[in-house]
């Protein structure tokens, strides 16, 4: 074991020869937006389990005082190194004693990794009562909590009780204190002191979620060019169903809440709660908490001379806003921005310490937003009718219809061809008028086209049919990946029902078209879909689809096959009557040459011959 260094304390439980670096869930731009609001400046902020590099190093950078808690002595020393302004507690949740409660708790990744595999895993209400003890009066604890019945538990095909890694000793699903619903968890944040401030639903997935949707958002109509790029990406999972299509009936039917695959939840405790002094373990493995003594320096919310943060009562939007009373000159330390994409990159993001310098950003920090939507590099704030991209964005409206894909699916399911005509004909329009976009990203509403996110220019200007025909093979790909039925003959390829759709279109497109819309797509560096990527398998439900599909090939060609047999048997038939009528014809020849007259005809005819060709000799 090698030495730690001098801000690495050894608190008990801890997992010598373990890493969690790579297990922890993988936050970027919308929660560390999320956690740029939540930092108080000049406060202390503990991060409670295994975090993202770069969101360790912008809390870092942003807060007075720093402290970390991992369960991993590897870890825990490489943060110790990366960071020597932290205080890096090493060990389990509950061996934390001793020290003043934080302004700010955040535990992103959840309580699943805050004990130790040496010890029977405690349950999740002495986990959280052990976490909530940590918060000062008038901080926030900031908690992660993973639903057992998400919407990715219900594509997974693998059980959700085993995930087969490593770290997965403890079965899921199996502690009857963890909170099966929003309402369940405020319950439970109730009984640890806690107000819930606010609760969101994070998406597509728990291991990287980069959607969060407030509860006052979720009980909107949310459009469906929104809730479109929520989608849990294959991978390595093996999936039961298209993740895209449970995840759009999810929000359609109202329970984006009760089936998101992770809930992040803000909460306070009320400046005239008490601060339990520490968490002990009594006999029964339950934590007992104490009450802090009064009059103990160091339970305000922020440390003397600090600014002093009191929370308001909630909104009408359901957001807790803080009123500051801010010194002079605390402005620029609010001001600081977090680069969110570049702490992404960055291998570990150095805090203010290392001399990195402040930016100035404009979004607000005493407002919750009611949802956040990382959207490739960028984040962008989410309201019921709009988005605005941080930083500093203008408000772009959420356009309202239903997209192109679902709706030519659902005509193909139909075979109504005439809609699937008039559809492509409105898109050939729109693409002659400069449009560019395909099918699964665009949004139809009976009468213009609008693009959900936009797409990346080419390297050079395509005409109109190529991109028409690229939209239009991309769609083919999809519709034949994904097993649905359609009016075509089955023996078309992606290809050639391309060349078809383009034609219905009305737009002639040949095969050099075809080909150059194929460089295009792989220019732009778009995937195709779900069962063409590389790496990623198909989906059970694909599976079944394709199983389908091939029986109705097959069961057409044993069809043709038996057609083809019988015809070939009767044909083998009228051989063989054939044949028996030649070999009939040659034992009646073989008898005519037999006999007397035919013999002497051949003799008499022999001298009749030689006159002709001695004539034919005298006539040259």
């Amino acid at each position: 074991m090698t030495e730690a260094p001098g801000n690495v304390r050894l608190i008990g439980g801890e997992m010598l020869l373990w890493s969690d670096a790579d297990a922890a869930t993988d936050w970027r731009g919308a929660g560390l937006e999320l956690v740029r609001r939540l930092v108080p400046p000049g406060g202390r902020v503990l991060v409670a389990g295994p975090h993202p590099r770069g969101l360790i190093g912008a809390v870092s950078g942003a807060a007075s005082s720093v402290a970390v808690l991992v369960r991993s002595y590897p870890d825990a020393c490489a943060l110790g190194e990366r960071h020597p302004a932290l205080d890096v507690h090493c060990g389990r949740l509950r061996a934390l004693t001793g020290v003043e409660p934080y302004d700010l708790v955040l535990a992103l990744d959840g309580l699943e990794r805050t004990h130790s595999a040496e010890e029977q895993a405690p349950p999740w209400r002495a986990s959280l009562q052990a976490l909530a003890a940590l918060v000062a009066p008038g901080g926030r604890l900031v908690l992660a909590v993973p639903n057992d019945l998400g919407v990715d538990r219900f594509v997974d095909a693998r059980p959700p009780d085993r995930e087969g890694a490593d770290g997965h000793w403890e079965p899921h699903g199996f502690d009857p204190s963890h909170p099966g619903g929003p309402e369940a968890l405020d319950a439970a944040l109730e009984a640890a002191g806690l107000v819930a401030e606010r609760c969101y639903a994070a998406y597509p997935s728990r291991r990287a979620p980069r959607a969060l949707f407030g509860r006052e958002l979720l009980r909107e109509d949310l459009p469906e060019a929104l809730t479109v790029p929520l989608t849990a990406p294959g991978g390595d999972t093996m999936l039961v169903a298209d993740p895209l299509r449970l995840t759009r009936l999810a929000f359609r039917h109202g329970l984006g809440e009760h089936l998101a695959p992770l809930w992040l939840t803000v909460a306070t405790r009320p400046l005239s709660a008490a601060v339990p002094d520490a968490v002990t373990t009594d006999h029964a493995g339950e934590p007992d908490l104490t009450a802090h003594h009064a009059g103990e320096p160091g339970l305000t919310a922020h440390h003397a001379g600090e600014p002093h943060a009191v929370a308001a009562e909630e909104g009408p939007d359901g957001a807790g806003a803080e009123e500051s009373a801010h010194e002079p000159g605390a402005g620029v330390a609010a001001a600081e921005e977090w680069p969110y994409e570049a702490a992404v990159e960055a291998e570990g993001a150095p805090s203010q310490d290392a001399g990195e310098p402040a930016v100035v950003d404009r979004a607000p920090r005493d407002l919750l937003p009611q949802g956040l939507v990382e959207v490739g590099r960028a984040v962008h704030e989410v309201t019921a009718t709009s988005t605005r991209r941080l930083p500093g964005g203008t408000e772009r409206p959420i356009p309202r219809g239903r997209i192109v894909e679902e709706v030519l699916v659902e005509a193909c399911a139909r075979e109504d061809v005439r809609a699937v005509r008039d559809l492509l004909a409105a898109l050939a329009a729109w693409v002659a008028d400069g449009g560019d976009a395909p099918a699964d990203n665009l949004v139809w509403d009976g009468e213009r086209f609008t693009a959900i996110t936009p797409v990346p220019a080419p390297g050079s200007p395509a005409p109109a049919p190529v991109v028409l025909c690229r939209i239009l093979w991309r769609f083919a790909v999809r519709l034949l990946a994904a097993g649905h039925h359609h009016p075509w003959p089955w023996p078309l390829d992606a290809g050639q029902l391309a060349l078809t759709l383009c034609g219905m279109a009305g737009q002639t497109c040949d095969q050099d078209d075809l080909d150059r819309a194929r460089k295009l797509e792989a220019e732009l560096g778009q995937p195709v879909g779900p069962a063409e990527l590389a790496g990623a398998a198909p989906t059970y439900r694909d599976l079944l689809s394709a199983r389908d599909r091939v029986t109705e090939q097959l069961t057409a060609a044993l069809a043709r096959i038996a057609r083809l047999e019988t015809k070939l048997s009767f044909r083998e038939r009228e051989l063989v009557r054939t044949r028996a009528k030649l070999r009939r014809s040659q034992r009646k020849a073989t008898a005519l040459r037999r006999t007397l007259g035919y013999r002497l005809s051949r003799r008499l005819s022999r001298p009749r011959r030689a006159a002709r060709k001695v004539l034919r000799l005298l006539s040259r």
